[in-house]
């Protein structure tokens, strides 16, 4: 199941790519922009007893920047760097732990737009990203203190999900090449993210088993169109 949902992403970006790359060149054009997007993130935990946690959802923040190229005024290509921190919280009989995850991201999307240029533009974004892990951190708090405990929080190095989205550009100059962008993005992670190949001492267990990121984050942000 996992391979034909990468299958039909793969080959559905080919296929719209390759449309794209037949329209009217005429509007082509390269915008660059930031962007700050507050994410909310959701992923199950495993527990001492290996049942599994539900964790809340947390919220977390992610900042970047993007470049696009623009075939026409309706349809384009967007490639986005953005550095992600996003957390999961539970709670297990007293402890309360927070698990930190650090990524940087890098999707490459589809932009289906109304009018890249108009004052008032609606766009659609779908694509793959790709994830590069940074760095992972496990806090836990029972009395007061914070320590590391019996929990081991072993993350793969690299992840890939699907990332899709929707927003809304406004025009800031009467050219329309000065934009604000608010909007909405998801991502679905494709790949299990837990690395239990390691070696760990007798007590201890892997807190992440099977685990599929999902991300959801609003963005706001500034671009210019070259």
């Amino acid at each position: 199941m996992k391979n034909i949902k990468i299958k039909f992403v793969s080959c559905f970006s080919v296929i719209v790519l390759l449309f794209v790359s037949l329209t009217d060149t005429k509007a082509q054009s390269v915008e660059l922009g930031m962007r700050l997007m507050p994410t909310i993130s959701s992923f199950d935990v495993r527990s001492a007893d290996s049942s599994t946690i539900r964790g809340n959802m947390t919220l977390g923040f992610g900042f970047g920047g993007l470049i696009g190229y623009n075939f026409t005024e309706n349809a384009g290509i967007e490639g986005d760097v953005i550095f992600s921190s996003i957390s999961q919280k539970y709670k297990e009989v007293d402890v309360e732990h927070k698990i930190n995850l650090k990524y940087l991201n890098i999707p490459i999307l589809l932009s289906l737009n109304t009018g890249k240029t108009k004052q008032i533009n609606f766009n659609m974004v779908a694509g793959p990203q790709i994830g590069i892990s940074v760095g992972s951190r496990l806090f836990q708090t029972g009395t007061g203190d914070t320590y590391e405990g019996q929990g081991v929080l072993s993350v793969k190095k690299g992840d890939l999900g699907f990332a899709y989205g929707t927003g809304l550009d406004f025009g800031m100059s009467p050219s329309g090449k000065s934009r604000l962008s608010i909007g909405f993005r998801g991502v679905y992670g494709l790949f299990d993210i837990s690395d239990n190949s390691n070696t760990i001492n007798t007590g201890s267990y892997f807190l992440l088993e099977k685990v599929h990121i999902k991300t959801y984050s609003v963005y706001i942000g500034l671009s210019v169109i070259l």
